[in-house]
């Protein structure tokens, strides 16, 4: 009889020894796994998961603090799953984003083309000057600003040109509106 309780004694023996002291290698590897989601972008793309495995370590260092080292455990390989999660989630979410960031940048500059080609078409029109001011003034704005998100996308910040181009698209689609409205209310001259 007493063999058969030996080995489940040693297993529990070996637990609590293993957990006599802080476990220094699973916080470590947990902080490294939180260093590596933070340079794929998990502050900005995985937020939710990147936060949690950073308030898991934290737990994790205040339960050495309290001499709880199976709990810190826990929350350190907590940590390291969370952060390894968060790894992965803004590589996902980043690479779409890039994608829909890279689509509305294509739709703007098409936009932006027409949109300049109708500003020349209303001068080949003769639309009057003064009506097409705020409209050429608008494109020169338009321009600029897409050049701004042109540099955050170059920067690798795809959240940050989203709303930008997506603010853009939607003022080019009203321009081009004004300058077609502009060029029909044009009286039509006679030919001789």
């Amino acid at each position: 009889m007493s063999r058969r309780w030996l080995w489940p004694a040693l297993i529990v023996i070996a637990l609590v020894a293993g957990c006599a002291e802080p476990p220094n290698k699973e916080m470590d590897q947990a902080q490294g796994a939180i260093d590596a989601a933070k340079a794929a972008g998990a502050e900005q793309y995985a937020v939710d998961e990147y936060n949690a495995a950073v308030d898991a370590l934290k737990r994790s260092h205040d339960a050495v603090g309290a001499s709880d080292y199976r709990l810190a455990l826990n929350h350190a390989i907590d940590s390291r799953e969370r952060a390894q999660n968060a790894a992965r989630q803004a590589a996902d979410t980043k690479a779409q984003v890039r994608g829909e960031v890279e689509r509305t940048m294509a739709e703007v500059n098409a936009l932006a083309a027409q949109a300049f080609a109708r500003l020349e078409a209303a001068r080949k029109a003769r639309v009057p000057r003064r009506v097409l001011a705020e409209p050429a003034a608008a494109l020169t704005a338009i321009n600029s600003e897409v050049q701004e998100a042109r540099e955050k996308m170059k920067a690798g910040d795809y959240l940050a040109a989203r709303p930008i181009l997506l603010e853009n698209k939607e003022q080019l689609q009203k321009t081009t509106a004004a300058l077609d409205a502009a060029v029909t209310a044009q009286p039509q001259r006679r030919r001789r």
